[in-house]
């Protein structure tokens, strides 16, 4: 065999090595393109929710929770102040509001809901007849740090038959997420370290 016959060969082999390699290469980079698609379409459908309602199939967009955070923490220290401060002149339906309010907060609610009754405030409320509705002007939320730290600014209106009567309501506290959701707590936050600050007379109607 000659010289140039064996060049030609090496030369072959290289040629055969390299497309052997570029070859390899190519397919590695085909599959990783293939995984990443396949992970991006795996996300996407997880964002899909179907929700059955009346019979009817409906998709849904799930969001990240910290996306609607702001939303879910107001609507959540709103609806426990509404349970907590709407008062009936009703012994049952007292209780009923307290228990939902207390599946919203930790024992700081309990003691002040203790602290009234202890007090006789809702045995005057109910003696007099008097109700109490409660009205959120605005929730301060503070997210940079956690627990979330928020200031309530809310109206009470007292209605008695002698007329209405309008407080001033300042309250703050924590929220703290917890890992579960319930019926009963349907946000999944906590209410912690809860105290009013102010509650003062305002008008007479």
């Amino acid at each position: 065999m000659s010289f140039e016959q064996l060049r030609n060969i090496d030369s072959a082999f290289k040629h055969v090595k390299a497309l052997s390699i570029g070859a390899i290469v190519a397919s590695l980079l085909c599959m990783a393109f293939c995984i990443y698609k396949s992970y991006q379409l795996v996300g996407k459908s997880a964002e899909r929710i179907y929700i059955l309602h009346n019979g009817k199939v409906l998709e849904a967009l799930a969001a990240d929770r910290r996306a609607n955070l702001p939303v879910e923490l107001r609507d959540h220290i709103r609806t426990f102040h509404g349970y907590f401060f709407s008062v009936s002149p009703d012994d049952g339906a007292i209780k009923r509001d307290m228990d939902k309010a207390l599946y919203l907060a930790d024992e700081s609610a309990k003691k002040e809901y203790d602290n009234l009754r202890e007090s006789g405030f809702y045995n005057r409320m109910i003696a007099a007849n008097i109700s109490q509705e409660i009205e959120v002007d605005s929730i301060a939320l503070s997210l940079h740090n956690y627990p979330y730290k928020f200031t309530c600014f809310a109206t009470e209106k007292m209605v008695r038959s002698s007329g209405i009567s309008y407080r001033k309501l300042v309250t703050a506290g924590e929220v703290r997420a917890l890992e579960d959701r319930s019926d009963e707590n349907p946000h999944g936050f906590l209410i912690q370290k809860w105290q009013t600050l102010e509650n003062r007379d305002l008008v007479v109607k």
